[in-house]
């Protein structure tokens, strides 16, 4: 908000006056560089000493001189033409195709799985040369990283999987479910397991980014309830792997299922009712939100989770 009901009546060319007055000393020359009467240019003096209360350029046998608020004035009025221009021209938009980039994810295996393919597919179909560097999700995101520049994007589980940061930007790119998966011989003739059984079998966990505790393991101590994990995997496709042949049952997301695990191999089954599912987050710096490229970036990670495709 303005200071003063008599800066509103200020206009570019007001400023532009004075920004000249002060640089050129003298209204002549004033005039014919802005291409304007020397009457207007005495107007816009006029208008500018009524809204700051000042005499600002005091006529003198040299020219003009400035007054001490005039001098201090000077940078600021110049700034605002600055950036008025800026507004006017614009941010430049990232265009990747005029030289190769490189991008750094900090994201699970949930990412790389299902989304990265989609990205990498598009970036070739259009010949971009676009590199992404994809770090494994630790148990809480890098903050740091993420502030100094050197991790330009984090996806990460949600909601409420890590410790909210004002100063990070956020959005959901997709909502997923969990569902049990079991080799297709040791699949159970019910549809959906119940809170009993799925606690009683014997489990295979695969650790898709680290963390000390899980959805699975919260949730069932919710219900005062815990499984037997009889083995930790990698990857989604070496926890399948795991399962193969045994009764042993694995919880994936169901998006994952759909993708890796073979139908003629394994059964999907409902996971117990009550079973919370999550969302795919995205987080991005203050930083971040201001340069063109990473919104670029968002952009093409926003199209990929949104394909007909997608599992």
């Amino acid at each position: 908000m303005l200071n003063s009901n008599s800066l509103r009546k200020l206009d570019m060319q007001d400023l532009m006056v004075f920004i000249a007055v002060h640089e050129q000393r003298n209204v002549t020359g004033v005039s014919d560089s802005l291409c304007v009467s020397q009457s207007t240019v005495s107007y816009c003096l006029k208008k500018l000493r009524t809204s700051f209360e000042d005499e600002l350029f005091i006529n003198t046998r040299t020219g003009m001189r400035a007054t001490y608020k005039a001098s201090s004035m000077y940078p600021h009025v110049l700034k605002i033409l600055e950036s008025i221009n800026l507004c006017h021209a614009g941010v430049q938009a990232f265009d990747p195709t005029r030289q190769a980039v490189t991008f750094n994810i900090c994201a699970p295996e949930y990412f790389e799985q299902l989304i990265l393919p989609r990205l990498l597919k598009a970036f070739d179909e259009a010949d971009l040369p676009v590199t992404i560097n994809v770090q494994k999700l630790e148990t809480d995101i890098p903050a740091e990283d993420l502030r100094e520049g050197s991790i330009d994007l984090v996806v990460c589980f949600g909601p409420h999987f890590h410790r909210a940061r004002g100063d990070f930007r956020s959005q959901v790119l997709l909502e997923d479910d969990l569902v049990c998966v079991l080799d297709k011989a040791a699949a159970p003739l019910e549809p959906r397991l119940s809170l009993k059984a799925f606690a009683e079998r014997r489990h295979v966990f695969p650790t898709p980014w680290t963390s000390a505790t899980n959805m699975v393991d919260g949730w069932l101590a919710q219900q005062a309830h815990k499984r037997q994990i009889v083995a930790r995997a990698n990857s989604y496709s070496a926890a399948l792997q795991l399962i193969r042949g045994t009764d042993l049952v694995l919880t994936l997301p169901r998006r994952i299922q759909q993708a890796l695990a073979d139908r003629s191999l394994f059964s999907p089954c409902e996971a117990p009712n009550g079973l919370p599912g999550f969302t795919l987050d995205m987080q991005w710096s203050q930083a971040g939100e201001l340069d063109s490229a990473n919104t670029w970036l968002r952009e093409q990670v926003i199209q990929a989770c949104t394909g007909q495709d997608l599992p």
